[in-house]
């Protein structure tokens, strides 16, 4: 079987189809990838901040170039079984459709148009929900679509779910490797003045959105005075100078940073004892399982996350969660933890043994192996 992943994806951004990618070539599968980063304007804490808006204009002659080279691309590839259609592929499917029109398609469907809406905030619905028509049409143009976890299947339209397939974000090998390399206590304490070898040292990292909740985290870290806590902050978005000021001035342990290199992301995240998820109370973020669970797992960090059905079901008793929307809860997690450090060490432990198990590439991609085997073996 040879699958090809094709679009405009950035894997630098957004992982997940690189972990795809991983997966499936440690079942033994051939894949070709035929991507053109087009980049994208909600950038994670791994990608530096722009300086200048690009503005409409000089977005849409940077989509039309990146199209016209993904063409050339694809044309000069080895005819493939299956195309993968990467993360934001709204339009990139339809791309695909056309220059392969008898090859099945996966569409990787991790975020509807209503979901941006929610993690973008209210500014950006109405200019969103005109983009609707073009995702319906993409996932009509799939033959599969993949899903992170089942809350988000069933938000498909009945019709559609027989073709979704759950497939967990799972975390890519660099993130592993950080977790076995660990990290000297000295290298957590690098960014933050005044760290002492037994603080508890937790780390959040994301966009600050109202899916991740920051400003709960926020309020959370504000009652933490007095406490061998240190905590690092990466990250930039709507929510950032909230967050910062619900924290407020008497919080000397926290470090700011607003981005970090993607290479050094893992072994920083895998110096620290917490990995904080998401704490929001919006639809999103009750429906989805964060890249950052995934890879604060796989680093070697306990995972303090929101008690919601996907996180409680994937992490069972290797995560600890509190109510979402709760900063005084948070806020209780983070002290017992900080006052019982072989609490906190069990947790490590049992995150990182689940996540060796079950976040590995080719452990997530398992079900999507079996669908697509069945696509081909029926081809004729």
């Amino acid at each position: 079987m040879r699958v090809m992943a094709f679009g405009t994806y950035d894997t630098t951004v957004h992982p997940r189809v690189g972990i795809l990618i991983e997966g499936l070539r440690r079942h033994g599968i051939e894949v070709v990838t035929c991507n053109v980063p087009l980049g994208h304007m909600d950038a994670g804490p791994m990608v530096p901040p722009p300086s200048v808006h690009p503005g409409i204009p000089r977005q849409r002659i940077r989509h039309a170039r990146c199209i016209a080279e993904l063409v050339a691309k694809a044309r000069r590839a080895p005819r493939p079984d299956v195309v993968i259609v990467g993360y934001q592929g709204r339009l990139d499917i339809q791309i695909a459709r056309r220059l392969f029109p008898h090859v099945p398609l996966v569409l990787d469907h991790l975020e509807s148009v209503d979901d941006v809406a929610d993690r973008l905030g209210q500014a950006a619905q109405a200019e969103l929900r005109k983009v609707d028509r073009i995702e319906q049409a993409a996932i009509a143009a799939a033959r599969l679509v993949l899903v992170d976890t089942e809350e988000h299947r069933r938000v498909l339209a009945p019709q559609q779910r027989d073709r979704a397939v759950v497939v967990p974000i799972g975390a890519s090998s660099v993130w592993f490797d950080a977790g076995r390399k660990g990290a000297a206590p000295a290298e957590a304490a690098e960014p933050t003045d005044g760290v002492e070898p037994t603080d508890l040292r937790v780390i959040s990292f994301g966009l600050y959105s109202p899916v991740q909740g920051a400003p709960v985290i926020g309020a959370a870290l504000s009652r933490l005075d007095g406490y061998p806590i240190t905590v690092t902050m990466i990250g930039r978005g709507l929510q950032a100078q909230r967050t910062r000021d619900l924290v407020g001035p008497n919080a000397p342990r926290v470090t700011w940073r607003t981005w970090v290199p993607e290479a050094e992301l893992p072994r920083l995240v895998a110096a620290h004892d917490v990995c904080l998820g998401v704490f929001g109370t919006g639809a999103k973020a009750l429906r989805l399982v964060p890249n950052k669970v995934f890879q604060g797992a796989a680093a070697g960090c306990a995972v303090l996350t929101s008690d919601t059905a996907p996180q409680r079901r994937l992490l069972g008793a290797a995560g600890l969660f509190v109510p979402a929307g709760d900063s005084d809860a948070l806020a209780d997690a983070l002290r017992r933890l900080a006052q019982h450090p072989p609490e906190a060490t069990r947790l490590r432990a049992a995150a990182v043994a689940l996540a060796r198990e079950r976040f590995v590439p080719e452990a997530v991609v398992e079900p999507l192996v079996d669908r697509l085997r069945e696509i081909v073996d029926k081809r004729p």
